[in-house]
């Protein structure tokens, strides 16, 4: 009896199809690997931003969009008035400021 091992493979395989859903398991592993590595870091950081701009005060040190270190004067609901150098204010837009610096005499974030 000579039989190939591709009609013995053949006959071993199995006759049915597998569950409809096992297909769509790669797309939902995708999904939820890109809620946990992108979206979900990216949401909390938004959110701390946000925090920090409604946390801003008169007097503290900022860091612009543009690269401009100033220390802030007066805020609002929409705008702050910065001073970049003695006698020169702008009026940035909150969104704008990307930062707030702590003081120079307080202790770094690893200690």
């Amino acid at each position: 009896m000579q039989t190939s091992i591709l009609n013995q493979l053949a006959a071993a395989a199995p006759t049915g199809t597998p569950p409809a859903w096992i297909q769509y398991l790669p797309f939902v592993a995708m999904a939820l690997i890109f809620w946990f590595l992108i979206l979900r870091p990216q949401m909390k950081q938004q959110k701390e931003h946000k925090a920090k701009l409604g946390g801003l005060k008169k007097g503290d040190e900022v860091l612009t969009g543009g690269g401009f270190v100033g220390k802030v004067l007066k805020v609002d609901d929409n705008y702050a008035e910065v001073e970049l150098a003695q006698g020169v204010k702008v009026k940035a837009l909150k969104s704008t400021i990307v930062d707030v610096i702590p003081p120079a005499g307080s202790k770094p974030a690893n200690d």
